[in-house]
């Protein structure tokens, strides 16, 4: 069963409603490699300057970090499926498809369970983000794991990664914001409670 859909608490704003800080958000927004207002960044426009910091932010994790692509769209999932979180889970299961991993694992892990059919990139990261959001940490061995094979920046950028997905998906989550279509993508299920 699918987590319901909510009402949508914060819709996109008119152009007309905007303020001139949020149309100057917005606009510089839509000028980078997003090219859009759209998923978080709808409800994030209500507040202009904190959106822009959270979208540059973003804009580094997305398309400049030094993770290959296919690490942090698993991390982005593994987040997604911690918070039900509908819209960033619609987004990037197409992305990490692309990127390589499965549709066994993308499946296990819409279901909640752990995949058995990870690489060794992507068990590395299932545990260190399964530790990161369940303790709020993460283990010596786990650390030392992940700094010899994605270096101390590496560490650095998926842990701001997971920070960042966890604090998007809070705002959507908050907001009510719909996913977006996405043929093929199952919307994730509710954990039990």
């Amino acid at each position: 069963m699918n987590t319901p859909l909510l009402p949508d608490r914060m819709p996109p704003l008119a152009l007309e409603a905007m303020d001139d800080a949020q149309r100057e958000a917005a606009q510089a927004l839509i000028a980078g490699p997003r090219k859009a207002v759209k998923g978080p960044f709808i409800p994030l426009l209500r507040s202009p300057a904190l959106m822009d910091r959270v979208q540059r932010v973003g804009e580094y994790l997305r398309f400049d970090s030094s993770l290959p692509t296919r690490v942090s769209e698993f991390a982005t999932l593994l987040v997604a499926r911690h918070w039900t979180q509908q819209f960033e889970w619609c987004v990037h299961v197409p992305l990490a498809l692309k990127a390589g991993t499965s549709p066994e694992t993308i499946e296990a892990l819409r279901e909640g369970r752990r995949p058995t059919t990870m690489d060794a990139d992507e068990t590395l990261v299932h545990d260190f983000v399964g530790e990161l959001l369940q303790h709020h940490g993460v283990s010596d061995a786990t650390y030392a794991r992940a700094v010899e094979r994605f270096g101390e920046r590496g560490v650095i950028d998926l842990t701001g990664l997971v920070g960042y997905f966890a604090m998007v998906s809070m705002v959507l989550n908050v907001a009510h914001t719909p996913p977006e279509e996405a043929p093929g993508v199952a919307l994730l299920p509710a954990f039990p409670r």
